[in-house]
């Protein structure tokens, strides 16, 4: 059976975006590790299907299809190219098409749907958000790994993916030089 993986940012105070969806917080000007880079494609390399959620996915598909067609210098294009390329799906109650290379729209019973998916053959399941899908994932008790990129900053405020108490296994931590540390859980 295929897993479920959850890999998101958040600040230490717990959020994975600002109030309104920022995400100016992740990004401190010349702390790019990229060996923290390669960890990302590491995971990404280990699915083969990527679950969003509706909300983000316009500027995902947007933002990575950019990077394929028009900056073929920039270091993102490996990381790029697995993400245009990789099968995705995004869960909607309210579209039932999405313009994006490799995307379905998924109109369905989430907990049908994905545990469909996992007894797919193939690879593992990526999921990158939004928070509320997350969120839903989460309370589904549907993920299956975890892979928390704590940054070192906190923000106050903003949007969390954990809306109720859920106990998880610490399985791995790694620390970078940057700040930033990468926890692995697992649910318990």
């Amino acid at each position: 059976m295929r897993k479920l993986k959850l890999q998101v940012q958040m600040t230490i105070d717990g959020f994975v975006a600002g109030p309104d969806g920022q995400l100016d917080w992740m990004w401190i000007p010349g702390e790019r590790d990229e060996s923290i880079f390669e960890k990302v494609i590491d995971l990404a390399e280990s699915c083969d299907t990527i679950l969003l959620g509706r909300k983000m996915t316009r500027e995902f598909i947007d933002h990575w299809e950019n990077v394929v067609d028009n900056l073929p210098d920039s270091p993102e294009q490996p990381l790029a190219q697995l993400m245009v390329n990789m099968r995705k799906i995004v869960f909607s109650h309210t579209q039932t098409a999405i313009n994006g290379r490799n995307l379905e729209v998924e109109n369905g019973d989430l907990t049908v749907a994905v545990q469909s998916l996992k007894n797919e053959p193939g690879r593992d399941i990526m999921v990158y958000g939004g928070a509320n899908f997350a969120s839903s994932l989460i309370s589904l008790n549907l993920v299956d790994e975890y892979y928390i990129f704590r940054n070192p900053v906190a923000i106050g405020k903003g949007l969390t993916i954990f809306t109720e108490q859920k106990i998880l296994k610490l399985d791995s931590s790694i620390t970078y030089k940057n700040g930033k540390v990468i926890d692995k859980y697992l649910p318990v």
